[in-house]
């Protein structure tokens, strides 16, 4: 079966059903929380209890009172469970599913170029490694970077890393000069304007909306910028009809689900390649998520020693948003 462009395992209809019920059940059992973000695939997103974007689920891995957090996600974000969570059992479906974004920054070279600016103040994207949450004075999502930036004196400098786009998007919206690390996300990054300008020239009338991990020559044309979160928001409460969405097209299916009369186009990548999807996130299948929660592992722990240094940042992320 294809979901999003990306061929996948998906089970028929009775196994499915099977499973679903096999993970209610272990649910109860182990008194769990399973949490997804809206990039999963459409199966995983309807068994969780809580579905959201990096922040939102931040703070429901902070505040629940579960024993076990199950979370269907890219490896940062397990992480970041554990780190808030260090007496709970953190497990994830496939602790394979690693985000290239958090790899393009390795904290020895982070270290030697935060130490090219002593004084400034690091602000990390969620989207990195527990190691550069650790080097990091306070830790951001898309959701509430703007506000965090806007918190720091104007006679600071600023570290910004790991992702150059939502760096620089912000550098822009608020006229801050910031020091970029030049990473990205590869999902965001591969859109271009002369690919979506012929979608914008075919559905006239369409919004252009896109997340800020894209690149500027895609967010100088869109209608609406904005988070996971902030993009879903928009689309709901909106009152144009069709959209041509600039983002990971796993959240086309929660977006269908809140306003099921608008038309939500994905934005194209490119002629051979149209869905620009993060295969890592896909990684979260039915079937890996029944054998963690049945075997209890993959588990995500964090050296005590690394989660103290990234919790610092994380709480203070979530105090100033």
């Amino acid at each position: 079966m294809t979901v999003f462009g990306v061929e996948n395992d998906m089970p028929g209809n009775e196994q499915k059903k099977d499973l679903v019920e096999r993970i209610e059940r272990l649910r109860k059992e182990m008194r769990a929380i399973i949490l997804a973000h809206y990039y999963t695939i459409p199966e995983v997103q309807d068994v969780a209890d809580i579905v959201g974007d990096s922040l939102a689920l931040a703070r429901a891995a902070e505040s629940t009172d579960a024993d076990v957090i199950v979370f269907a996600g890219v490896y940062f974000m397990g992480e970041t469970a554990s780190i808030l969570n260090p007496d709970k059992v953190v497990l994830m479906p496939d602790d394979r599913a690693g985000c290239p974004l958090a790899d393009s920054c390795p904290a020895d070279e982070f270290r030697v170029f935060k130490a090219e600016y002593p004084g400034a103040v690091v602000i990390s994207y969620i989207n990195s490694t527990a190691e550069i949450k650790a080097e990091s004075d306070i830790i951001c999502t898309s959701s509430n970077a703007e506000r965090i930036v806007r918190q720091i004196p104007e006679d600071k400098e600023i570290i910004f890393g790991p992702d150059r786009n939502l760096g620089g998007y912000i550098m822009r919206k608020l006229e801050r000069k910031m020091i970029l690390w030049q990473g990205y996300c590869y999902v965001h990054d591969a859109f271009s304007w002369d690919v979506i300008r012929k979608a914008v020239e075919k559905y006239q009338g369409a919004e252009l909306i896109a997340h800020p991990e894209c690149r500027e020559e895609v967010l100088e044309h869109a209608d609406f910028i904005g988070s996971t979160s902030g993009l879903l928001n928009y689309t709901e409460n909106s009152k144009n009809r069709v959209f041509i969405v600039a983002t990971e097209p796993g959240i086309l299916y929660e977006m269908r689900k809140r306003a099921p009369g608008k038309t939500f186009i994905p934005a194209p990548k490119d002629a051979s390649q149209p869905w620009s999807t993060c295969t890592q996130m896909k990684q979260n299948t039915l079937e890996k998520l029944y054998e963690c929660m049945e075997k209890r592992r993959p588990r995500i722990i964090v050296e005590e020693g690394l989660r103290q240094a990234a919790l610092r940042p994380i709480l203070r992320m979530l105090e100033m948003s």
